[in-house]
């Protein structure tokens, strides 16, 4: 082989890496069955948990403070504490967060064209 061709096949590789791991860092901060509802609720505006209880069916108080947690510590959400009677605690997104809005308008707008792919495809 050429030294070119060897440049070129790492290129590759090493592209090829990043992709995977770029992807997979992106999966680890928002799979599961709950954060892109959660994340999806939040780009609307700040909330509170019971308005993010009420906005996520079945989801239990017990699974959305867990997610919560962990939306907070990948920097996704800020949870901000207002010195008030009772205590007021609220939830909004970061500018990382933010982005995912373009992540999921993506999504959307693939999941409606393969859905009528698939309904045309079975007719």
């Amino acid at each position: 082989m050429d030294k070119s061709t060897i440049e070129d096949q790492e290129k590759v590789h090493i592209c090829s890496s990043e992709f995977v791991v770029a992807v997979r860092d992106t999966l680890n901060v928002i799979s599961g069955k709950w954060k892109l509802p959660i994340i999806g609720s939040l780009c609307y505006g700040k909330k509170r948990f019971k308005d993010l209880e009420n906005d996520i069916p079945k989801i239990t108080p017990r699974m959305l403070s867990k997610e919560l947690k962990e939306l907070e510590l990948n920097s996704i959400i800020t949870r901000t504490v207002y010195d008030t009677t009772p205590v007021t605690v609220e939830y909004e997104l970061t500018p990382s967060g933010r982005k995912i809005r373009e992540l999921l308008d993506a999504m959307v707008k693939w999941g409606l064209q393969h859905r009528e792919t698939v309904m045309h495809a079975e007719k």
